[in-house]
């Protein structure tokens, strides 16, 4: 059930400021006796596959609890990502990596063509005003006859995209570890944010449906190449991706294909590193790739888009949500079907404040995606009445060498003087490495 953003954000604003009001925010660390630490993640490290990390410290993780970007997803959905991959445990972007797949190939048909540029210019007005649709097949039926279309799949179910190329409005799951480490599927709450009226208005350009003219015409096979973390820090978030595109190009395939032809998939892997993300993309550009999906990290993304944008490519990420790159300079060729931060930082800011902390410290990797969300969380923790004196910041550069451990000994150190009584670790499986230093520390964990 959702329930209004503005009225939790406003109930929290009431409940921060009241205990102001007794003093207790201007509290400094000295006046205070140290406290169990209540944890809280964030979407790269809110997923089962963290809890692996803590097979030598059963139950580290339980009672963290976090957001992330997560529609309601059916179980219809969930059995056919399954029978893509039966071994798969968690489902975090699985149902923006489906749509970003099908949104770019249902622009592709409407475009009439497989060139970048053209299906650039119909990729937001298929999330817009037309007759509304929910399958790849139902959707590609009305594309081959050239009727405008309104995309609503799996993860955009409301307001289409802005002028940005991104949803206006998102889903946020509340998730909690349980003691064994996993998800507590039965404590997730979903709630809404964005607003629909920031969705686009610019008319989408009239269909161009094929005509029968051949591949010299259409430039079909639409090839679409993938930009995912198969390996680094986020490789642990990689399966529900996958899956998502796998089962996305099966369902297009099975409907026809896209311009008379089956769209082709080129997998790649970013590596979570920009230098070998570098690479893939110049091997996608070899092979003659028209959309890649991807980057996972956005950090990644802002060091792939200007070869991407050179080579004239869409880059679409089903999983980017740093803020900052709603406005970077993508030529009109970057999209994502993850909503901004902006959105999350608030969802975040929320989750925390239910627990009224009196001290907070933000534990964020050093890239734009890490910072960019901690400042959001903690520009929003300010709105809300929590003295910016009671909030501490901490960064953290991950390691060049995923398989090298992290040492966060002494920002751990840090926190445990600053006696904080929340903290938020926003990081990859990196951060795990976080978790373990609070520990080693003597950091009391609340479970």
């Amino acid at each position: 059930m959702y329930r209004s953003r503005s009225a939790a954000i406003a109930a929290c604003t009431a409940f921060m400021l009241a205990i102001a009001g007794c003093g207790s925010t201007g509290d400094t660390p000295e006046d205070i006796p140290a406290g169990p630490v209540r944890l809280y993640g964030s979407d790269g490290n809110m997923i089962n596959s963290f809890g692996e990390a803590f097979k030598d410290q059963a139950g580290v993780l339980a009672g963290m609890k976090g957001t992330t970007p997560l529609t309601p997803l059916s179980d219809d959905f969930k059995e056919r990502l399954r029978s893509i991959d039966a071994n798969l445990g968690d489902y975090i972007y699985s149902g923006e990596s489906y749509d970003a797949v099908v949104i770019s190939a249902l622009a592709s048909q409407l475009a009439g063509s497989t060139a970048p540029s053209e299906i650039a210019k119909y990729i937001n007005g298929v999330t817009t005003e037309g007759e509304r649709c929910d399958t790849a097949k139902d959707c590609l039926t009305l594309a081959r006859a050239g009727k405008d279309i309104e995309y609503r799949g799996v993860s955009l179910k409301r307001g289409g995209f802005t002028d940005a190329g991104e949803p206006s409005t998102a889903s946020y799951a509340t998730l909690h570890f349980g003691s064994s480490d996993r998800l507590d599927d039965g404590k997730t709450e979903f709630v809404g944010a964005g607003d629909e009226s920031s969705t686009t208005t610019k008319p989408a350009p009239a269909a161009r449906p094929a005509d029968g003219g051949g591949d010299a015409q259409s430039g079909a096979p639409l090839k679409i190449g993938g930009l995912l973390p198969q390996t680094g820090d986020l490789a642990l978030a990689n399966p529900p991706l996958a899956a998502g595109t796998a089962l996305a190009i099966r369902d297009i395939n099975a409907a026809g294909g896209v311009l008379g032809k089956p769209v082709e998939w080129i997998d790649g892997d970013d590596g979570t590193n920009p230098e070998k993300a570098k690479q893939t993309v110049a091997s996608h550009v070899n092979a003659g790739v028209h959309v890649i999906i991807g980057a996972g990290a956005s950090g990644i993304s802002r060091a792939v888009l200007p070869d991407v944008v050179n080579a004239g490519l869409i880059l679409f990420s089903p999983c980017n949500t740093d803020a900052g790159l709603s406005e970077i300079d993508d030529k009109g060729l970057y999209f994502r079907t993850a909503p901004s931060d902006l959105l999350q930082g608030k969802a975040l800011a929320d989750v925390i404040l239910r627990d009224g902390p009196q001290h907070i410290a933000i534990v964020a990797r050093k890239d734009s995606y890490g910072q960019g969300l901690q400042d959001n969380v903690r520009a929003e923790l300010e709105k809300a009445g929590v003295n910016a004196a009671n909030i501490k910041l901490l960064t953290y550069d991950p390691p060049e060498d995923p398989a090298a451990p992290l040492d966060f000994s002494g920002g751990a150190k840090e926190i445990k003087d600053f006696k904080a009584d929340a903290v938020l670790v926003i990081g990859f499986g990196e951060s795990a490495n976080v978790i373990k230093a609070l520990v080693a520390a003597g950091v009391e964990l609340r479970h």
